[in-house]
């Protein structure tokens, strides 16, 4: 079989479209890396790829239409690009399974959130055979972090502790599309968290879809605060951030490596969902709101500048005027530094969409209007008390491109905050990657303005920023044969 692209006579390209969460984002770095192991290259811009893999989501609203919506403008692409192929895999993929077919014929593979390993095999296959390929696993054969990666940023890298969930929220179709909950070795995490710094990565996000309930597999409690302080004392790491614990499991021991571990950043992502505890309890949520703001108490007592951010659900089956006011409670006395908003609908195949009293749509979203409005004064009002703070702040990717209009950067704060920072003609010019202290000089909602730079530390992965970004290999492909285009 050729290895050469019917479409433009060169080495075969691709393109990953992602959906959803930074699970989904993070298993994106693997099919690309997996495809690159093959013999694809990403295509150029502007330019038909000859493989279009969507990575899909089953969680947010309308993932179905956005889908098949997306499929349905290839049609004509791929009528006129012979050879072109089109994969879908992620949540959906596993959700839908052989009826995506149906929906959508110009699909050349469908492979489910166990099998991502899988694609280049049925890629090959698909074009052998001359007909679509759709495998889905019931359950995951080997961790994915054993995948060839390929990450989209030099300085910053996501590193999953597990996947898979063992909670049974009842609006919730997570846990039936990634499994229960696996959990990694220690080592095997620190192991690949070293060859990322080696590489010149600076940052790490710890990844699960209940990350700190990481141990609970080969039952260590305390693995997950365990996992923390050992991260301090990898020479290189400057910044550590986790993403997404769960109330339930957040224990005292976590907050204290939070707080005694050097690169662990002050900033906490807690999903709350509703401040009602009628509604939490609808919610199959093992928490109430006094244990929730419990947390946040002893997470600010232990580091009093901590950013604390959340999601929230309005509109759950049942919700009242008086369990939506709780909610508004709870986000004044949290004082979030933001909060991701979401509008309930009914997701098939959960408990919550058959639950009685379902609300209306005007009045879900005249109470997400007045949610919004409360996040907004409260988010602004914790940006202004940065005002006047010298902050470093990591120069990113994307956010970090120079606005020429405005002469302003963009990066990270220690807590996350996004913080866009004017440029001195007197300084050298940060690259991103590169860490820039600032003085915080006009706060908004969503964003601090920094207008006095005081210094630019350049850094090894400022260096790498132009040079392309190597896959990593760490382990064998879920016991499948390397395989490259056109063998």
């Amino acid at each position: 079989m050729s290895t050469t692209s019917a479409l433009t006579g060169a080495a075969r390209t691709y393109q990953v479209r992602t959906y959803g969460c930074q699970m989904n984002v993070h298993d994106s770095e693997r099919l690309s890396g997996l495809l690159e192991d093959a013999g694809y290259v990403p295509v150029a811009e502007g330019a038909v790829a000859d493989v279009v893999v969507f990575n899909t989501c089953a969680v947010r609203e309308n993932a179905d239409n956005k889908l098949y919506g997306n499929l349905s403008h290839l049609v004509p692409v791929k009528a006129e690009n012979p050879g072109m192929q089109i994969a879908v895999g992620g949540c959906l993929a596993q959700k839908d399974q052989g009826t995506i077919l149906a929906k959508a014929p110009n699909v050349d593979v469908v492979f489910g959130t166990h099998n991502i390993g899988s694609l280049p095999i049925l890629l090959e296959r698909a074009r052998a055979l001359d007909e679509a390929q759709v495998e889905i696993l019931e359950s995951l054969e080997t961790f994915p972090s054993a995948l060839p990666s390929k990450r989209d940023s030099a300085f910053s890298a996501w590193v999953s502790v597990s996947v898979g969930c063992n909670n049974t929220c009842t609006f919730c179709i997570v846990p039936a599309l990634r499994g229960k909950e696996k959990d990694r070795r220690p080592g095997d995490i620190l192991n690949e968290i070293q060859v990322l710094v080696d590489q010149g990565v600076l940052e790490i996000t710890l990844l699960g879809q209940n990350v700190n309930a990481y141990g609970s597999e080969f039952g260590d409690r305390e693995a997950f605060s365990k996992l923390l302080r050992a991260c301090g004392e990898i020479d290189g790491l400057e910044r550590v951030r986790f993403t997404s614990p769960h109330p339930r499991d957040f224990t005292d021991d976590v907050i204290a490596a939070m707080a005694e571990t050097r690169n662990v950043m002050p900033q906490l992502h807690m999903p709350l969902q509703s401040g009602s505890d009628d509604v939490l309890q609808r919610m199959r949520r093992s928490y109430r709101q006094d244990r929730y703001l419990g947390i946040i108490e002893k997470v600010r007592s232990a580091m009093p500048d901590a950013a604390v951010t959340t999601d929230i659900i309005v509109g759950f089956p049942g919700e009242t005027e008086a369990d939506f006011e709780q909610t508004l409670h709870v986000v004044r006395e949290a004082r979030f530094a933001a909060a991701f908003t979401f509008q309930y609908s009914k997701r098939p195949g959960t408990p919550a969409a058959d639950m009685p009293d379902q609300i209306p749509q005007s009045v879900v979203t005249e109470r997400y209007n007045r949610l919004l409005d409360t996040v907004n004064k409260v988010t602004l009002a914790e940006n202004l008390t940065q005002v006047g703070r010298e902050v470093e702040v990591l120069i990113s990717v994307g956010e970090g491109k120079k606005d020429a209009a405005t002469a302003r950067i963009s990066g990270r704060a220690p807590d996350n905050r996004l913080v866009h920072v004017a440029l001195d003609a007197a300084l050298p010019t940060p690259r991103p990657g590169d860490m820039v202290t600032a003085e915080i000089t006009h706060a908004a909602p969503h964003h601090l303005n920094a207008d006095r730079l005081i210094s630019v530390r350049h850094t090894r992965a400022g260096d790498l920023a132009d040079q392309p970004i190597e896959v990593i290999t760490p382990g064998v492909m879920l016991g499948l044969p390397t395989i490259r285009v056109g063998e």
